[in-house]
């Protein structure tokens, strides 16, 4: 049984963020998609270079997100999108 599945905490999470994500008009399979990766750069960034900078590289992704979005790709396409950003700020983690 996957313990994160069941976390209460990451449960409440989902919920606050498809209604953000409702109230934000975003497609909440976007970020449900996401959540993981996204908390997993937020720990690697807090645990090397700098915690502050934590949340602010996430909202980074998102922007490069947004354009993605922008630029007409669908739901699909944003999150392997985005997911080829995370690995590109990841790699460039492993440099720092």
């Amino acid at each position: 049984m996957n313990e994160k599945k069941n976390d209460p905490d990451l449960e409440s999470a989902h919920v606050w963020l498809e209604s953000v994500s409702t109230e934000l008009g975003q497609d909440p399979a976007v970020i449900r998609a996401l959540v993981e990766d996204l908390l997993d750069l937020t720990r690697d960034v807090a645990h090397g270079p700098s915690r502050p900078a934590a949340p602010l590289t996430a909202f980074l992704v998102g922007l490069a997100s947004g354009r993605a979005l922008e630029a007409g790709a669908g739901p699909e396409a944003t999150v392997d999108e985005t997911r080829e950003t995370i690995e590109r700020v990841l790699a460039l983690l492993r440099k720092a």
